[in-house]
């Protein structure tokens, strides 16, 4: 009998869009709708996600896997009646560590070439020569998190020229190619020393929620740039604001805030050395995201467990 997906992510609007990919990239998989009345929902063996209440989640329980289109599950997973015993899988794919890799580096290139100033030019019809002379090749990235995301993107911007090192929970200093590699709570400080551009790339914990905050961004080299490409609440935005007047920061690249969609009141909107881009860094196309999952469901079915699947002692 073929896998049978039942959807609620993106709510009913969405539905027809991800039968009809379904339908062409991965026909083996049968799609239910959550949203008809009529649908047997007890026969779905897998669910598609993005948010779901509680009492969606209790007619879970008795799935053999639930798939979220976010690579973000916390929001799933804080809910009393998420079901632990169901594994839990993470929206991932090729697709989704080349187009992070291409964001970051195209934000890397913004704070290095000032290119928010260019714009607000533009918008001001001034023309004016704002000339940078720094290059990638003396400027130091640093990569907070080295997991399947963040080692394609510090590879990256390593084979672009910048001098990269990436930090992760393993302890201990080691290489991996171009990129130095710091571990552990004693290599946190000194992999923040000296950064010109901080990439954030980490999950959300207990251990990372607000770890950008005045202390870290303080050991940042003065006049250095933040790229927030993590989740929101890793981000103290009060703290960055204040380094941005003390001009003890140049420049943010944030696609993450901790309130989605942003306020039209946050004072981030207008900041001149912010530049916001709503939650699209690495978002895959829907035929990238159906093969991954179709591929998921796959190793699910065979006793495998997929590589982005959720550990809830580790947090993510």
């Amino acid at each position: 009998m073929a896998p049978r997906l039942i959807i609620s992510a993106d709510g009913p609007e969405a539905y027809a869009g991800w039968r009809d990919s379904f339908a062409q990239h991965a026909p083996e998989i049968d799609i239910l709708s959550w949203f008809d009345a009529q649908t047997p929902r007890e026969e779905a063996q897998y669910a598609l996600v993005w948010e779901a209440d509680d009492h969606d989640l209790r007619a879970m329980h008795h799935m053999r896997g639930i798939l979220c289109t976010g690579a973000g599950v916390n929001h799933l997973v804080s809910s009393p009646d998420f079901p632990h015993h169901v594994p839990l899988v993470r929206m991932g794919g090729g697709d989704t560590g080349t187009l992070m890799a291409d964001y970051v580096l195209w934000a890397c290139m913004t704070l290095l070439r000032d290119a928010r100033t260019w714009a607000l030019q533009q918008e001001r019809h001034v023309w004016a020569r704002n000339l940078i002379s720094r290059t990638s090749a003396s400027t130091h990235v640093t990569v907070l998190g080295y997991g399947q995301i963040g080692s394609v993107v510090a590879q990256r911007l390593a084979r672009a020229g910048f001098r990269v090192t990436a930090w992760r929970r393993a302890t201990g200093e080691t290489r991996d190619g171009e990129v130095r590699l710091l571990g552990g709570e004693e290599g946190f400080a000194s992999a923040l020393a000296g950064t010109d551009l901080l990439v954030n790339l980490l999950p959300s914990t207990s251990q990372t929620r607000q770890i950008l905050n005045h202390g870290s961004l303080s050991l940042l080299k003065r006049g250095a740039g933040l790229i927030n490409v993590g989740r929101g609440d890793h981000l103290v935005e009060a703290d960055l604001l204040a380094l941005l007047e003390a001009g003890h920061l140049a420049g943010a690249v944030l696609d993450v805030v901790s309130q989605e969609p942003l306020s039209p009141v946050s004072p981030l909107w207008d900041h001149p050395a912010i530049t916001l881009t709503p939650h699209v860094a690495s978002e895959a196309s829907r035929e990238a995201q159906v093969r991954y999952l179709a591929q998921s469901i796959a190793q699910l079915e065979r006793g495998e467990m997929p590589a982005l699947l959720f550990d809830h002692r580790r947090g993510y």
